[in-house]
């Protein structure tokens, strides 16, 4: 297999400074809609970055679940690879990529937890076995086979099959605050289009071109 010979080209649409919104908050807003009404698979899908306080970064897909006052929004355990190393070192990036539009989006920023009122207002939101797992999986832990989990997942299921489940002190939000966001669209020939927001001193978004 010579896998240096796999390409494809770009040739969707393009995109300028002219056409995006002057806020980079809204250009994300459409384009995620963009994503969803074209079907794409798992539009919400975002890889998430993170760095270790040993400076070794590590990746995993999580799924995006609010865009609020100009913060990105995902849950998680909080004792996680992800959730230790946000805690000793909150920056982090968000990588969209839908490939059936030839676009992406890269986001960095810093990560933070939202307030417990906020994690529990989504927690209560999920389906009862998602919160039941939740409650039992030792995430990132390692476990001697599924079936520790499993029996696990029936033991704590079978205490809430009549109550509510309460959210686990382990497990809740994080926002990102970005300060700079880059929207990439694929073009023709690897010229592609690459539109960034960089967040100034003073709170403000200043936009360029970047060289594809």
């Amino acid at each position: 297999m010579n896998i240096a010979q796999v390409r494809r080209e770009y040739t969707k649409t393009k995109l300028s400074k002219k056409n995006v919104e002057p806020n980079p908050i809204d250009q994300f807003n459409v384009w995620l809609k963009d994503a969803i009404d074209s079907n794409c698979m798992e539009p919400t899908a975002m890889i998430v970055s993170s760095v270790s306080i040993q400076n070794k970064p590590s990746s995993r897909t999580v799924l995006l679940k609010a865009v609020e006052h100009g913060q990105f929004v995902f849950f998680s355990n909080y004792n996680s690879r992800k959730g230790v190393q946000i805690n000793q070192n909150p920056n982090v990036s968000l990588l969209f990529y839908w490939p059936e539009l030839e676009r992406q989006i890269n986001i960095e920023g810093q990560a933070h937890q939202i307030s417990t009122e906020r994690s529990d207002a989504y927690f209560n939101t999920r389906p009862w076995k998602s919160r039941i797992g939740a409650i039992i999986s030792p995430q990132s832990q390692p476990i001697e086979s599924r079936n520790v989990i499993k029996k696990s997942f029936i033991i704590e299921a079978a205490k809430h099959i009549t109550d509510s489940i309460p959210r686990p002190s382990h497990w809740g939000g994080y926002e990102i605050s970005p300060t700079r966001i880059e929207f990439w669209q694929g073009r023709a020939n690897r010229l592609h289009d690459r539109i960034l927001f960089d967040k100034n001193s003073e709170g403000f978004w200043e936009i360029s071109r970047l060289a594809p």
